[in-house]
């Protein structure tokens, strides 16, 4: 019997960090919780570095997950962009691994294909196929069902990981 695992996914981002909490048994998958940080664009770039920080903290002491997910991000806009991002990315897989919780990353286009089926999905194929694996989920946006889709994709590549060692 598979044990139950509980999983935060992290889509990372500076104005807006979508996380989406599932608990996945064997092939089960299970919605838990979702939503997004959204720092304040008035503050410096350090308190808003900060404020994920906490806000993350906060997120994995109330629901307690096992393990967590980021997305690894793709850029192609300025210099100055991509460099604020992967700092938010920083914090995203700083945070839970600080807490103890082991960290899995995983290009977008592997959640696409792991969620939909195609690596070269669009954010409407993603957000039904959420829906469909998660019935209850009730997110608001796409940065909340790109943090549950990287969940399912940890879910999916954890057991096939567990599968191979214990073989």
């Amino acid at each position: 019997m598979a044990s139950m695992v509980r999983i935060i996914g992290i889509d990372p981002g500076l104005r807006r960090c979508g996380w989406g909490i599932i608990e996945s048994e064997g092939n089960r998958l299970r919605y838990v919780a979702c939503g997004t940080l959204t720092p304040r664009v008035d503050m410096s770039l350090a308190e808003r570095l900060a404020e994920l920080h906490t806000g993350l903290r906060a997120l994995i002491e109330q629901h307690r997950p096992d393990e967590a997910a980021v997305e690894e991000t793709f850029v192609n806009a300025g210099a100055r962009s991509a460099l604020q991002l992967g700092q938010a990315r920083g914090v995203a897989l700083m945070t839970p691994a600080a807490m103890g919780l082991v960290v899995g990353e995983y290009a977008a286009n592997l959640v696409k294909k792991s969620v939909v089926g195609t690596g070269h999905a669009e954010k409407t194929q993603v957000q039904l196929m959420v829906k469909t694996l998660l019935p209850s989920a009730d997110f608001k946006g796409a940065d909340a069902a790109d943090a549950l889709a990287i969940a399912i994709c940890h879910a999916h590549h954890r057991t096939i990981a567990t599968l191979r060692v214990s073989a």
